[in-house]
């Protein structure tokens, strides 16, 4: 259900942005092995518009193998991911487009003000407070799927397991530069956490 809606406000949020934007874009949709109607609901949003492009997994084999798949099949000196779930706006790209266009090769989103339950969202603050203290990368949301890269962060990265969770560490850990952006996160209006 949110398929439709994610690429509507993709393609109306780059209609509007800065001609660099504008002018040179893909959305590469990665269908894991979804059991529902996604599949389809890609198709049909891939023969709608030229600019969409799919990669559909038999099974689901995770975010990392999914990430790893768009990443490889992106053509973009800049990648941003961002996950289905409408959580975050597309919007706020361009806040992390601005980091990269300065100085930075990885920025990540930070859901500074998370709409999710506390049995997730308690979790997860551990989980950064502890990788940010034992790394030494100061960023507050490691999990966030909102990220945006320069082409040389993919391209040296090899990801497996579920090193996805790890990117900003792997990326600074090989000099790259890391950012994070605090953007805004809206409640989930359809499907569930995985």
């Amino acid at each position: 259900d949110n398929l439709p809606a994610l690429h509507d406000r993709i393609t109306t949020v780059l209609a509007n942005a800065a001609p660099r934007y504008r002018e040179s874009y893909e959305v590469i949709l990665v269908d894991d092995g979804s059991t529902d109607n996604s599949f389809a609901v890609c198709a049909a949003l891939h023969a709608a518009d030229p600019r969409v492009r799919v990669i559909r997994f038999r099974r689901n084999f995770g975010k990392t193998a999914a990430l790893h798949a768009g990443f490889r099949f992106s053509e973009g000196r800049r990648v941003v991911t961002i996950d289905a779930d409408m959580q975050e706006d597309p919007a706020d790209m361009f806040k992390l487009l601005e980091l990269i266009d300065a100085d930075h090769d990885l920025v990540s989103a930070w859901r500074k003000h998370r709409q999710d339950p506390l049995s997730k969202t308690l979790p997860s603050r551990l989980f950064n407070f502890v990788v940010s203290r034992v790394t030494g990368v100061p960023l507050h949301d490691f999990n966030c799927g909102f990220k945006a890269y320069r082409r040389e962060v993919i391209e040296e990265l090899d990801l497996y397991g579920e090193q996805h969770r790890f990117i900003p560490v792997l990326a600074h850990q090989r000099g790259f530069r890391v950012g994070e952006v605090a953007v805004a996160h809206q409640r989930r209006r359809f499907g569930r956490s995985k």
